[in-house]
């Protein structure tokens, strides 16, 4: 094939890319302590990573539970408020509260990351989360929000 027709592919590809989304979700629950071969490998090595450090088995069993980290990009925003990333949720065992989380960034930092995690016993005794909400933020304007399918 023609060296041109593969940097013209190349080139059409890329300018198939849009920007970055401005709040991307990702969630992991971690449900027991013990290392699994029949697990997937990025599951295992996520495994790992959230137990990294944990030698007792109740230092281990604290660990159980579900994290959310919030990938958050907003370049345009910058200097024009604190950022805020807020995570609303409810568990199985609170009813209808809404519990809430709060993570916050100078008005300077263009893009990051923040991890928001229901474990221990806050997981063992009002059980896993059932539903949820996040927010981004800056100053006191809404810039994305994401949420599960059962929030109301």
């Amino acid at each position: 094939m023609n060296p041109c027709y593969s940097l013209l592919a190349v080139l059409l590809l890329g300018a198939c890319a849009g920007p970055p989304e401005p709040l991307v979700v990702k969630q992991f629950q971690l449900r027991d302590q013990v290392p699994n071969t029949v697990d997937e490998p990025m599951v295992s090595m996520e495994k790992s990573r959230r137990l990294r450090g944990a030698v007792s088995m109740e230092e281990r069993r604290n660990r159980l539970g579900q994290y959310y980290t919030l990938i958050w990009d907003d370049r345009n925003g910058v200097g024009q408020g604190e950022v805020e990333l807020i995570l609303q949720y409810q568990q199985g065992g609170t009813a209808s509260l809404v519990k809430r989380m709060v993570r916050s960034f100078p008005a300077s930092t263009p893009d990051g990351k923040a991890e928001f995690a229901i474990i221990g016993e806050d997981y063992f005794k009002n059980g896993k989360v059932l539903t949820w909400k996040a927010t981004l933020q800056r100053g006191k304007k809404v810039i994305a929000t994401k949420q599960s399918y059962l929030w109301q």
